[in-house]
């Protein structure tokens, strides 16, 4: 007999089996021998008291044997001569469409501007140390997209767009680890999932479909309002009637090619800010109510968000035991994210902290329509260069000195590699910004005791939070509402905010494509 049940446990006991299981019997008022299994289902923190307990859901195997199934592969076909669909991009929607279309039984051909994750490396390197951006393979672009070397976070609040435990499921089945589908807020790791995403490259290939790198699509190949190939910047066509355009949040060629081309995008508004880097032993003992953290317990993440001055003010892209990264996709401009390990066992935590925006603040460019964010968005990267010496060095203020709109006297040394430079961030955010974030950080300070500290280092911009663009589809078909046969899909498209979101939308338009190809 197989009987699922909630139980609340110590971090200690949700560890340790045995425990767990004269736990779970007491509960159940059975004898614990009964027990053959227990399987867990699902894991949550609640950090909410002193005493920090694991929320477990568990089904309990009493005197029945436990067969541990097997997380497989779908039927795939072999479609290495079956109809043809080009997808432009090779992040977690491009892959993911992909792999829907092996399994409909037709062919993707994917073009990856960058490289495949292993040579993609010495780029990230470059950056790093050298301060030399690639404008087609950095964090950014290459194989995997932004999240093969920003973090690996699964988790999203998009629950009703789509399955996220096929996607889990299809991750599992090429190397994840199967604490993906049971935690609340599952991650992989930047040091695991690159393996993942070459595993989902080698199914794709192995059942006939192709994956391109080093071609950067300069064009989209048009006639009578319906696409009918591509360009890449070596002068080659491809040709195909379907293409799926999953470029991600960062692709500004592309959206300069639709708007010169005169296809229909429009401006969006997003979130920008800063990323503030903290001790994760002083997390630890803000979250979980202690001076050090038991060793059951994960490092602890955070999650704010206030309404300041009319608007959203949250932290974003929260990185426990994790460190900061140059996240540049093109010369003379500063961009900031963060990453963390699988173990998260750095010794900083960073999140971005960010305000929303409304299109009218991005009224000074209006001239360039719908590109108007994007403006907005580069006007800070590029200021942000020039104030820390035209290097990928960052603009940096010590947190109780932003509240204050006091330089720096010194910056510590923080995660991000390529080093900081003091800089007084009303130099680099628009007022309107800034002064929201000062407010939104007092306000946290209230709340998070200790948050607010002067060890702790703002490091700005953090820009690329999603898409200044959204590129319009029919709800129904999912192609371009002007443009037959153009699937805009994803972060970059205006319809996704993470690996899970744009997966699900690389799925759903590589369905859609299906049924028409059936």
């Amino acid at each position: 007999m197989q009987q699922e049940i909630q139980i609340q446990v110590s971090p200690q006991i949700a560890q340790n089996l045995d425990e767990l299981k004269l736990v779970v019997a007491k509960n159940k008022r059975i004898d614990v021998q009964k027990i053959n299994h227990i399987e867990i289902l699902k894991r949550s923190i609640d950090a909410r008291k002193r005493n920090v307990k694991i929320n477990l859901k568990l089904n309990v195997f009493i005197l029945e044997n436990f067969i541990e199934k097997q997380i497989e592969l779908p039927h795939y076909y072999d479609v290495s001569k079956a109809k043809e669909v080009i997808i432009i991009g090779a992040g977690p929607a491009g892959l993911f469409a992909a792999l829907k279309l092996i399994e409909k039984g037709l062919k993707p051909i994917v073009l990856e501007r960058g490289k495949n994750v292993q040579d993609r490396r010495r780029d990230l390197v470059a950056i790093t140390k050298d301060h030399l951006v690639n404008e087609d393979s950095n964090y950014c672009f290459g194989e995997g997209g932004a999240g093969t070397y920003s973090d690996g976070k699964l988790y999203t609040r998009s629950k009703k767009r789509g399955d996220v435990n096929q996607i889990l499921n299809l991750l599992i089945a090429h190397g994840a680890t199967k604490n993906i589908a049971i935690d609340a807020h599952p991650h992989i790791g930047t040091n695991k999932l690159p393996k993942i995403i070459q595993a989902i490259r080698q199914t794709i290939i192995n059942y006939g479909g192709e994956v391109i790198f080093g071609t950067r699509v300069e064009d989209i190949l048009i006639k009578n309002n319906s696409v009918v190939g591509v360009k890449t910047q070596n002068g080659d066509i491809l040709n195909s009637d379907k293409i799926i355009l999953a470029t991600g949040h960062s692709a500004r060629d592309i959206f300069e090619l639709l708007y010169k081309k005169g296809i229909e995008i429009e401006a969006k508004s997003f979130a920008l800010g800063v990323r503030v880097e903290h001790s994760q032993q002083l997390i630890d003992s803000i979250q979980y109510h202690c001076k050090s953290r038991s060793d059951y317990l994960p490092p602890a993440p955070y999650s704010v968000v206030r309404q300041v001055r009319g608007r959203g003010v949250y932290s974003f892209c929260m990185c426990p035991g994790g460190v900061i990264a140059p996240c540049a996709t093109a010369p003379g401009e500063v961009v900031t994210n963060g990453w963390s390990p699988s173990k998260r066992d750095q010794p900083t935590s960073n999140s971005g902290i960010v305000v929303e925006l409304k299109l009218e603040d991005f009224a000074q460019f209006k001239n360039r329509g719908p590109l108007a964010g994007l403006e907005f968005q580069k006007q800070i990267e590029q200021k942000s260069w020039n104030l820390a010496g035209k290097t990928q060095r960052v603009p940096a203020q010590r947190l109780v000195d932003f509240t204050r709109g006091r330089l720096s006297n010194s910056i510590s040394k923080t995660s991000y590699i390529p080093g900081t430079t003091s800089v007084e961030l009303g130099q680099v955010l628009p007022k309107f910004i800034q002064k929201t974030l000062q407010e939104g950080f007092l306000q946290f300070g209230k709340t998070m005791r200790g948050y607010l500290t002067n060890d702790a280092v703002v490091h700005a911009p953090e820009s690329r939070t999603s898409s200044p663009v959204r590129i319009p589809r029919d709800k129904s078909t999912l192609e371009h509402v002007q443009i037959k046969g153009l699937y805009p899909c994803g972060e970059g498209a205006g319809y996704a905010g993470g690996i899970i979101s744009a997966a699900i939308d690389g799925e759903k338009c590589a369905e859609q494509i299906g049924l028409i190809c059936k």
